[in-house]
Order: C-alpha cells, then structure tokens, then sequence
C-alpha cells in the first residue's frame, strides 16, 4: 500500500482544525485519501490492545487489499493482509508475547512461500505505520462513515439513518456519475471532521454488506 503522506497531512489540515480532547469511544472508524486509492480504517482499543481492520481500495481496477492486526504492549500479535483478485495473496504472521515471530505463512496462487526476515520487518513496519496514522487520524477527529446514495441527494447510511452529508458539487457530480449507469443505490463513504466533509469512495459494491460491527470485531 503506498501512502502520500503530502495528501494525508493536507487532508487532516482540511479536516481536523483544532482537535477536541473529548474521550472517543473503544470502536472507531477514519480514513483517508491515499496516492491511487482510499483507505478505510476500523480501529477498537481494549485495555492495552489495539485491533484494527484497515481496506484498501485502488481508484483503478487494481485488487483490494485488506490488512487485520492486533498490538499488544507495543508489539505486533497477529497479523493477515489479504489481496483478492486475478492474483491473490494471503500472508498470515503470528508473534509471541517478546515480539519474535512464532508462525508465517504465505500462500500464493497455487503455492505457499515463506518469507524473509527483511519482509516480515517490513510488514512490522506498515503496521507501525499505519497504527501512527490511525492515532493522527482519530486526534483529528477524522471520522468515516458509509451509505447508500438515494436519488433526493441523501444518504441512507449502515445503520439505516437518513443522513445528509456537505459534500460539495464536484462531490456530488462524481456521485451522479456513477449513479446513472447503475440500477440500485451506490455505496459512498466519507469522512467528516469540525471543519469539512471528504468524499472518500463510491462504488456499485454494498460497502455496507462488508462494515465491521463492534460486537463482533
């Protein structure tokens, strides 16, 4: 997943303003706007555990690629990136409570590899990585969220409320673009901050088919 960091900061510098220091809750979901696609973070903290569920969506008809992981005590647990498509790729890491790696898998399409120290240093990387971003992202209160498009200009959102979201013009063309080739709603998501709101992705795929749920992340 390459990241542009230039267009994260310019989106948190959008977004974000001035961060409030109300407590957020355990479940989270942000976001933002990476180089060739979007990025959909799910994050829940327990105690000193961080879970995070974090999507990745091409702009282009390249694969999704779908990142699971838990951090403990500032280590890395567990981990399963999943790369669906014409060429998948399934990698799963698994470490023990001093950080070492206890179990690697990768499986490719028709085979399994193992991996190099540098490449399981660099999925501990991204992770690190990605964990920083998510922290910048919820101090912004940078905050995702999902729907279905209806043809009045509102959004019937995940949780089946009727919602209107600030987008503005180009946002909406983009929307009716895409909407007018479809036979049913699209599925939208953005984020939303103190001082703006960011379409994020629209899609003919029911985005909200596939949205974590707290009581079962």
């Amino acid at each position: 997943m390459r990241i542009n960091i230039l267009l994260l900061l310019g989106s948190l510098v959008l977004l974000a303003g001035c961060s409030s220091h109300n407590t957020l809750p355990d479940f989270t979901a942000s976001g933002y706007l990476a180089d060739r696609g979007a990025v959909r973070i799910w994050r829940k903290n327990y105690q000193d555990t961080v879970h995070m569920l974090t999507v990745y969506t091409p702009f282009s008809d390249a694969d999704v690629e779908q990142t699971e992981f838990t951090w403990q005590h500032n280590h890395l647990m567990s981990l399963e990136r999943h790369i669906k498509g014409a060429k998948p790729d399934d990698v799963t890491l698994r470490f023990d409570s001093d950080g070492k790696l206890s179990f690697m898998q990768r499986q490719l399409a028709g085979h399994r590899e193992s991996l190099s120290d540098d490449e399981v240093a660099l999925y501990q990387f991204d992770v690190r990585r990605m964990l920083q971003i998510s922290d910048a992202l919820l101090s912004g209160r940078v905050v995702l969220h999902q729907g279905y498009w209806q043809p009045d200009n509102t959004v019937t959102s995940c949780q089946n409320q009727k919602v209107t979201p600030a987008f503005d013009n180009h946002a909406r063309q983009i929307i009716r673009r895409l909407q007018g080739n479809q036979h049913s709603p699209v599925s939208i998501a953005w984020l939303e901050a103190s001082q703006g709101t960011q379409l994020l992705l629209v899609t003919p795929q029911d985005l909200c088919a596939s949205e974590p749920e707290e009581k079962n992340f």
